[in-house]
């Protein structure tokens, strides 16, 4: 089985990346659309505009994003439907989750490739 990996949109696009899946609710800033090279925007898997403001303002903690966002997928039918998509394509590539975040260790595209990790076993 091949792997799931992150990246950042603004880091060039390699033939290993597999498929390529934009996992932001908004389009990257700075970036036209043209521009991107990506197979998928799953929108659905985003964490909701509550939980992504309070952790964005400073009023929660990653622990506790981290959680609310896992909560939020386990709860999720889209969420359940992409890792069965992504299970479907990790038979035959890699995947590569695409995101915007500046903060590299702690996002919402960490938490979402360790639940799929979880999910898809």
């Amino acid at each position: 089985m091949h792997e799931i990996h992150l990246k950042r949109v603004y880091e060039a696009a390699e033939p290993s990346d597999g498929v390529r899946v934009l996992v932001d609710r908004l389009w990257p800033r700075g970036i036209r659309k043209a521009d991107l090279p990506y197979d998928v925007w799953a929108k659905e898997v985003t964490p909701s505009s509550e939980l992504r403001t309070l952790y964005h303002r400073g009023e929660m903690p990653f622990a506790g994003f981290r959680e609310g966002y896992a909560e939020e997928l386990e709860a999720s039918e889209g969420a359940a439907a992409f890792a069965e998509r992504c299970r479907e394509w990790l038979k035959t590539q890699n995947v590569t989750l695409l995101y915007a975040a500046k903060n590299q260790q702690e996002n919402h595209a960490l938490v979402l490739a360790a639940w799929l990790r979880q999910k898809i076993g």
